[in-house]
């Protein structure tokens, strides 16, 4: 258990810091005259781009299983410029086109000079899915090589310059635009040039190679499965937006999911650890490693519900962050929702470790654009209904984690059955 937990939990705190960032974001433009519109823009520029970001995060997952031979670094590199250029051009496209434009009017119900403000963020985005890409690409190789307590080292320095950015700016009285990209992309940056230089300082390949003969196609079949999953993870944001932006106090309703989300997103990035946590360490002793995974969940659990519903939330989200009244109360209320999702994660992430163990990622994929089909019905039946607000958005939320953690265990199931008769 003690080799479980100090394998653990520098990942932990790396995804706590990675997702900190966003805290400190929404506290500075809170702090802006027109908080609440400048929020629901910034809500909906993320969530066109997290839609390309999202699947990003798998790149780790995939240097950490291939690149265990000097062959198998190689074609991971060459295959993390691939990915990052496929995903560059859409978002590009997305920001600068007229036809982007049209879109983002009509998936959010925006008018002309909102969909204008959301194309500029995401022109000033697009660059950050490359460095993103080689950016999980090195992270993934540090947590091979078990350096996990480097990754958290580096990441909180990212945390550090992008904190340092945003109170520069703010104090510098730039566009809120700019402050918030600036932050992101010279945080970015610094956390690229930590981890190049342990990347080549500290790293080394495994002491027994393997995946001598890994090829690009290879390499494709194995990430577009579980990259779906961050897709369609990323999916479920706009998803809930567009249909939040057709109910009455529409932007009022998105600025409080932004910051209930981003919240949720500290607990849901330590939970989705696991993955790795099962590529390293296998799965042998189930009994002790399930152990584990309750505890955790239980701590993640109790901890998000501590800050929600104790006046420990008016603090940190009224005091700290500095959220209008009437925006504090609703995201107050949508984390008391979302405290369900830490469990929920880590259910489902056990199965996805299961898959990804057996290179049959496609199972992912199903439960992914299963999850996202849930959402888009519940979320169209209550706006239809009216009855679509801060409270069953996030319902519908964790209805799709829900939905999908079902999924993959009877897919695991599956696969089970079938290499079992083979």
């Amino acid at each position: 258990m003690r080799n479980y937990w100090n394998f653990y939990w520098p990942l932990a705190l790396m995804g706590i810091g990675l997702v900190l960032s966003m805290q400190f974001q929404n506290a500075t433009i809170a702090r802006y005259p027109q908080a609440v519109n400048e929020l629901a823009t910034l809500a909906l520029a993320f969530g066109v781009f997290g839609f390309f970001n999202a699947g990003l995060q798998f790149v780790s997952q995939l240097a950490n299983v291939f690149a265990r031979s000097p062959h198998a670094l190689r074609q991971t590199q060459r295959f993390v410029w691939l990915v990052g250029i496929t995903l560059t051009l859409p978002i590009g496209l997305m920001a600068t086109s007229v036809t982007g434009h049209t879109l983002l009017q009509t998936i959010f119900a925006i008018d002309a000079e909102l969909a204008t403000r959301v194309s500029a963020y995401l022109m000033l985005m697009t660059p950050l899915i490359l460095l993103n890409c080689h950016r999980h690409h090195l992270t993934g190789l540090l947590i091979q090589a078990r350096l996990t307590r480097w990754v958290t080292v580096y990441n909180f320095t990212y945390l550090g310059v992008v904190t340092a950015t945003l109170l520069t700016g703010f104090w510098l009285e730039l566009t809120p635009m700019y402050v918030v990209v600036g932050a992101e992309m010279l945080g970015v940056l610094a956390l690229l040039s930590c981890l190049v230089y342990a990347r080549y300082n500290l790293y080394c390949l495994p002491a027994e190679p393997s995946h001598n003969e890994v090829t690009l196609l290879e390499l494709t079949r194995f990430f577009i499965p579980v990259s779906t999953t961050g897709f369609m993870f990323a999916l479920s944001r706009p998803i809930l937006f567009a249909f939040a932006a057709r109910s009455p106090n529409a932007l009022l309703t998105i600025a409080s999911l932004r910051v209930a989300f981003d919240f949720t997103m500290i607990f849901q990035q330590a939970a989705n650890q696991f993955r790795h946590f099962f590529i390293s360490f296998g799965f042998d002793d189930l009994t002790g490693k399930r152990a584990f995974m309750r505890y955790v969940a239980l701590g993640l659990t109790a901890f998000m519900a501590l800050i929600s519903m104790t006046p420990i939330a008016d603090w940190v989200w009224g005091s700290l962050i500095g959220l209008p009244a009437d925006l504090l109360q609703l995201a107050i209320e949508s984390m008391w929702v979302l405290c369900l999702t830490p469990a929920t994660i880590i259910y489902r992430n056990y199965f996805h470790s299961r898959l990804m163990h057996m290179r049959r990622t496609a199972g992912m994929a199903y439960g992914s654009g299963i999850r996202v089909l849930a959402i888009f019905v519940a979320a169209a039946l209550l706006q239809t209904t009216g009855y679509l607000n801060h409270l069953t958005a996030s319902a519908c939320l964790i209805l799709g984690f829900v939905v999908e953690a079902f999924v993959s265990q009877w897919m695991h199931a599956r696969v089970t059955a079938e290499l079992q008769n083979d």
